[in-house]
């Protein structure tokens, strides 16, 4: 499969002084591919999402996207003054797509993520997980095949959040995108990735990875995935107890 995401030997420092937050980091993702990155806290993982999306750089090494990539964070930043849909239409507009076609468009996306009623409501209308219903729509919305997800899901309910993992990993399938998420959550990790990749703890490497097999539709509460989230949780514990002695 051709690559969406290659990164050679890379580090990050915020200073000269200050220590290595990610160091000598390589890794490829395929076009379309789904990997989920986990780690403990302070490992690396939203700064090498923020690399990626061209928000900071890299002190040494590299990165090549094949495609424009988008940043998706815990809150779904919608602006609280503009509709559902006028606020995936200002992404269609920032995207260059012409007016007369951005309202028809809106709605096509606000109908992907299951939202086909919410076009004039406003953010405060929604619940926590429509309204990121709506961010992943506008994300959709900028014309962008790397999607960079920094733990999305995380602010939510457990019924909710498991609801969005079937709808994002409905809409990965459907599109096509290349996905790239950050969590905590074991679970979440392996209940949605193709790779669950671990990062070590200050500074951040890869560590280990771990192809997911398990046939979709997944369950969070599936023996499979208990399973597996059993042997990558013994692994990420021990990274935390060695960052710890």
């Amino acid at each position: 499969m051709n690559t969406a995401v290659k990164i050679d030997h890379l580090s990050k420092r915020y200073s000269p002084n200050s220590p290595l937050v990610i160091e000598d980091l390589d890794l490829q993702v395929a076009q379309g591919e789904f990997v989920s990155l986990l780690g403990a806290s302070g490992c690396g993982k939203s700064t090498l999402l923020n690399i990626l999306a061209g928000l900071d750089s890299a002190t040494s090494g590299t990165v090549e996207l094949a495609e424009q990539s988008t940043l998706m964070f815990q809150e779904s930043a919608l602006l609280p003054w503009l509709t559902a849909g006028k606020n995936i239409e200002l992404a269609l507009k920032l995207a260059g797509v012409p007016r007369a076609e951005r309202a028809p468009r809106a709605q096509e996306l606000l109908e992907l993520v299951h939202l086909p009623n919410a076009y004039k409501q406003r953010p405060h209308e929604l619940s926590g997980g429509m309204r990121q219903r709506v961010a992943i729509a506008r994300a959709i919305a900028q014309g962008r095949k790397v999607l960079l997800m920094d733990e999305p899901f995380a602010a939510l309910d457990a019924i909710t959040r498991d609801l969005l993992h079937d709808e994002l990993t409905r809409i990965w399938q459907q599109t096509g995108i290349t996905v790239i998420f950050v969590t905590h959550n074991v679970r979440e990790a392996v209940r949605l990735g193709q790779r669950v990749i671990l990062m070590s703890s200050k500074p951040g490497r890869i560590i280990r990875e771990w192809k997911i097999d398990i046939p979709q539709p997944r369950r969070m509460d599936s023996n499979d995935i208990a399973e597996k989230a059993k042997e990558i949780t013994d692994e990420l514990r021990k990274e935390i107890r060695r960052h710890a002695a």
